[in-house]
């Protein structure tokens, strides 16, 4: 079988069925229809006949084609499970779809999982559904860090998905271990026909929940688009919903994962939490990345309501427009209420094994667009975090500005806002033009450090020139730069080249 669903994924491919093969088939118009869920204009823009329509009407739209149109693949795909046969018309048996590199660098596989439930429909998701390539799984690869790694473990690892980013060849040369786990037995076999199909050898496939199948293990880099969705646990799906109370299983997976990391490894996750009445979210995920004693960088993208959310998550399961509509939703408010739930926070966790006792810890919103994918500077972004706790540790020595080197960061733009005409302006903006696309007001002496600071020489004299130049005092203007440089360099503006 693995031999047949190999040969199929190359004959795909010959047909031109990657993810630019469709874009291109489909044309922005029906591409933008699709994403909402209607499928009237995709038929349309495949109505050709071309083996490259028929692949995307099959297994993309989920649309019966006549098997004469497929004639060379037909009975491959039906001995492969992939489709059935009946009256010489093709039907899909699962959802086969193509991926891409994070980098637009070219096709990575396919992933297989089940047919897709769209809502009106009137029928629900099995409750083992094994959930395709969306929204939450691109976020993960894209989140990813790029560097090099021996061994990886891909923690609910669904149809695979995020396997086939882990060995994107344009980001990891050399082929990493992987192991893949998953509580769903019917994952695990979905998620091996996607291996199959994309020819790729060697992927360890685990059985359990949670970190249960690897305790005795240790992993360079961890990554989870975990169960994180927070409702009502009694009327769940495997895929999405934990079976715990609340965000008890993004706390657990932040707090115990790792433990399981070798020395300078990372632990990289999508996570929901609870936005408790009268208590900070930030403080809360704070008591569980303190609880990983890692270096860690939490970001919230998206929050909704207690209603929006339940909303989402009703439409997820095409519960939205059934005689059951309402009583499920009531469910779910009622959850909330009981746990005085005020919202949900969607985000990113990124988590490394820290260097010191200290672990250097960022926990922000970032709700605005950034540079993607995130993976190729979010090592660079914990970096600047550790690097601000030790330039603030440097600057406290007698000599520190006399020995501390600082730079700033490629591609930062300048902007002055005030009345035309001014001299001075009335506030100055220092912006990231890349990465994650910061803005700080700064003062006229951060303003002009900036202009200047290329790591060739010390603080200090450079210090005492912008002093001189704005006629003040050299050590006023030396404790203002130790006071305000830390956030500076946690934020991106300035890289730390030496401290002496």
């Amino acid at each position: 079988m693995r031999e047949l669903l190999g040969r199929l994924g190359a004959r795909f491919e010959e047909a031109g069925y990657t993810v630019a093969g469709v874009r291109e088939a489909l044309g922005p118009v029906a591409g933008g229809a699709l994403a909402r869920d209607e499928i009237v204009p995709a038929l349309r823009a495949t109505a050709g006949g071309a083996p490259l329509d028929e692949l995307i009407r099959l297994f993309w739209l989920q649309a019966p084609v006549g098997a004469s149109r497929l004639a060379d693949l037909a009975g491959d795909l039906v001995e492969a499970g992939l489709a059935t046969l009946d009256s010489d018309e093709l039907y899909p048996v699962f959802h086969v779809e193509p991926v891409e590199s994070v980098l637009g660098s070219g096709h990575l596989g396919y992933v297989v999982s089940d047919l897709k439930v769209r809502p009106g429909e009137g029928r629900l998701p099995r409750p083992d559904h094994v959930v395709g390539m969306g929204g939450a799984a691109t976020s993960l690869a894209r989140l990813v860090v790029h560097k090099p790694v021996d061994n990886v473990l891909d923690l609910g690892t669904g149809c695979g998905v995020q396997v086939l980013h882990l060995c994107d060849p344009a980001i990891r040369p050399k082929p990493a271990r992987i192991t893949a786990t998953d509580i769903n037995p019917r994952a695990l076999k979905l998620a091996e026909r996607s291996f199959a199909l994309s020819r790729l050898e060697g992927v360890e496939l685990l059985e359990g929940s949670l970190l249960e199948p690897v305790l005795d293990r240790r992993f360079d880099l961890i990554v989870s688009n975990p169960p994180f969705v927070v409702g009502p646990p009694e009327s769940g799906f495997t895929y999405r919903e934990s079976g715990m109370h609340g965000d008890e299983f993004c706390r657990r997976l932040i707090a115990e994962a790792p433990a399981l990391l070798n020395e300078g490894g990372t632990v990289q996750l999508l996570a929901n939490w609870l936005h408790i009445q009268g208590e900070p979210w930030q403080e809360r995920v704070g008591g569980w990345v303190e609880a990983s004693g890692c270096d860690a960088w939490v970001v919230q993208r998206d929050v909704q309501d207690p209603a929006e959310y339940a909303e989402l998550w009703l439409r997820d399961s095409a519960e939205a427009g059934t005689p059951e509509h309402g009583r499920r939703y009531k469910e779910w408010l009622d959850y909330f209420d009981a746990r005085k739930v005020e919202a949900v926070g969607f985000g990113w966790v990124t988590l490394r094994t820290a260097g010191s006792d200290r672990p250097a810890v960022r926990i922000e919103e970032l709700r605005h667009t950034v540079d993607q994918p995130v993976g190729a500077y979010a090592d660079a972004v914990l970096d600047g975090l550790v690097a601000a706790r030790e330039f603030s540790t440097a600057c406290g020595r007698m000599d520190g500005l006399e020995q501390i080197r600082l730079r700033s960061v490629p591609g930062l733009v300048q902007e002055q806002i005030g009345p035309p005409g001014e001299e001075h302006p009335e506030r100055i903006l220092l912006r990231q033009a890349g990465g994650l696309r910061r803005a700080v007001g700064v003062g006229t002496a951060e303003a002009g450090l900036a202009g200047v600071c290329d790591g060739s020489l010390p603080l200090a004299p450079l210090l005492d020139a912008i002093a001189q130049l704005m006629d003040m005092d050299g050590d006023q203007i030396r404790a203002h730069a130790a006071g305000v440089l830390p956030e500076l360099i946690a934020d991106g503006f300035f890289e730390v080249a030496s401290l002496g």
